[in-house]
């Protein structure tokens, strides 16, 4: 006799089938996602491990302004004091040198800057060769100029305590310094400055850092600077940059007597980068000694002389530093340490002894800006002064014996 399934035997024998063959399907589609996933997750692998990698310096640049003497006392203040502006007055024209394509503007401030020499009139500055500014200028002044040298022979013009008085007004007023108007003092010769630099990123972003460089400045006019002091700038040329910044040599000629020559080609045989000095009043010659500039003198970029062409025209050195980011390692660990060298005799060098960093392989390139401060206001030249002024400083040969024309 056959026997019948019964209906509902049928029916869960189906369900049951169903079951299977969705689970299969469910499987294989959760398959095919994981594949897709992990084939996803590869492809995005190498530019997510791009795009961890750090950012680098490609590069390092800064533009600077070196000019000759400033001054303002005596009768440039005198002519300042006639106008409704006084302590703006002797500045009132430097925006013509269109200030903001450089990073740092670097001079010699030859004078002190006291309360107490307010008192002299320009008859007993005359009169004794005895200098003074009014600190009340040093406000405006400093929107110019980043850095001075105080290396010359009128910042002891008011004593010792005048020279402290100047330094701590140029504290006040964010103004870096370095030297002394005594040459064989000579922890002061030299001075660490933090100097504004551009640096450009390997995303193409660039920011605002400081690089540490050595400035020295001598004081040479009543003295020859000693041995051990011209050897000051080795110490620092072993690990930065050095500018050296000397006073000195004979007034009122177009060149250096040989006291003065050899003098600045013993700082660059001890180290010096470059050489760009003043004290003569008068621009001088230049000179590529040893694949470095030396600038003999700058003239008065601001002063109160006015008494002939000569005296009244000055040449102002621009100088343009560069790393092509080769040391970006390096750079990087140079730029941290720039950031804390602002304040006169910190411990920059020492640092970067103990950091053992090693002195970067900069390039120089130079031009030079003819000024003239006729009026007491300085101001560009004409182009017939500029001729003249770099004629004078024979700089298209030493531009061609440095490689740079």
């Amino acid at each position: 006799m056959q026997s019948i399934r019964p209906k509902h035997t049928m029916r869960s024998a189906w369900i049951i089938a169903a079951i299977i063959v969705a689970a299969a399907l469910l499987f294989g589609l959760f398959q095919l996602c994981g594949m897709g996933t992990r084939q996803a997750a590869q492809s995005e692998t190498p530019s997510h491990v791009e795009s961890s990698k750090p950012k680098h310096i490609v590069s390092l640049e800064s533009k600077l302004l070196f000019t000759g003497n400033s001054f303002w006392g005596r009768y440039t203040n005198d002519e300042a004091k006639k106008t409704d502006k006084p302590y703006e007055f002797p500045f009132s024209r430097l925006h013509e040198f269109d200030r903001k394509s450089y990073d740092a503007w670097i001079t010699g401030l030859e004078c002190p800057t006291t309360e107490k020499g307010k008192a002299m009139t320009s008859a007993d500055m005359e009169a004794t060769l005895a200098f003074n500014c009014d600190p009340a200028y040093l406000p405006n002044f400093a929107k110019w100029f980043d850095v001075v040298t105080l290396a010359n022979n009128h910042t002891d013009n008011q004593g010792p305590d005048g020279f402290a008085e100047t330094k701590r007004a140029l504290d006040k007023n964010g103004i870096q310094y370095f030297g002394h108007y005594n040459p064989e003092q000579l922890d002061d010769i030299c001075d660490v400055i933090s100097m504004p630099v551009h640096a450009k990123w390997s995303d193409d972003s660039t920011t605002e850092e400081h690089l540490p460089i050595a400035m020295c400045g001598y004081h040479g006019v009543f003295q020859i600077p000693s041995a051990a002091s011209l050897g000051r700038v080795s110490a620092y040329a072993q690990y930065m940059p050095v500018v050296a910044m000397p006073h000195s040599g004979k007034e009122y000629v177009t060149g250096p007597d040989e006291i003065k020559s050899t003098m600045d080609h013993t700082l660059i045989d001890n180290g010096a980068d470059m050489v760009i000095g003043d004290h003569p009043h008068w621009v001088q010659s230049t000179e590529a000694y040893h694949g470095k500039l030396i600038v003999y003198s700058m003239g008065n970029f601001m002063f109160d002389q006015q008494f002939n062409p000569e005296v009244v025209r000055s040449a102002a050195i621009q100088v343009t530093l560069r790393d092509t980011g080769d040391e970006s390692d390096s750079l990087a660990k140079w730029l941290d340490l720039g950031a804390t060298c602002s304040a006169f005799g910190d411990d920059c060098l020492a640092k970067a002894k103990e950091q053992g960093l090693k002195k970067l392989a900069l390039s120089y390139t130079f031009g030079v800006i003819a000024t003239d401060d006729t009026g007491y206001a300085t101001h560009p030249a004409s182009a017939q002064v500029q001729q003249s002024v770099e004629q004078r400083m024979n700089w298209q040969q030493t531009l061609r014996n440095l490689g740079q024309s």
